[in-house]
């Protein structure tokens, strides 16, 4: 791995200086729906640089309409599970962040601890994104907690 690859999983905010309470009091702040999807979008557009060389087949994750890569560093002296996420749609990035936020920088059984259904739920996500979306944003939690589980092995 690279030098700049692993500043990008270490010095990836999401998850780590903006919380999931940052995005549910964000959530809670906006009005409607139009002003939310703004904001997913703003939150999509944090993500760290995801380098090109990784968008690769092993790194794909099937079942999401749009194209979206995965990958994932264990940290040797913390044991915390880093991730990066990356796709080709703005609204799939900003869902992919809220992922970050809410799993990003853990150990991973204290990944596959959290409780995304209630995280959803809360934000109302799922009555507001297309089945598509919805089936996309499961690919990745599949994929992210089939990484926790083998890291956890």
């Amino acid at each position: 791995m690279t030098d700049a690859v692993a500043d990008s999983f270490i010095n990836n905010p999401l998850g780590q200086k903006v919380t999931i309470d940052d995005v549910v009091e964000g959530f809670e702040f906006l009005d409607d729906w139009e002003e939310r999807y703004a904001y997913i979008i703003d939150l999509g557009r944090q993500l760290p640089t995801f380098p090109e060389s990784e968008k690769v087949e092993d790194n794909y994750v099937h079942g999401c309409q749009s194209q979206v890569w995965l990958i994932h560093h264990v940290d040797p002296d913390t044991g915390k599970l880093f991730l990066l996420i990356d796709s080709d749609a703005m609204i799939v990035r900003g869902l992919a962040a809220i992922i970050l936020v809410a799993l990003n920088a853990r150990t991973p059984q204290d990944l596959l601890d959290v409780d995304l259904d209630t995280l959803f739920e809360q934000l109302d996500l799922f009555r507001h994104i297309s089945p598509t979306r919805g089936n996309g944003l499961r690919a990745m939690i599949t994929q992210i907690r089939g990484v926790a589980a083998e890291a956890a092995a």
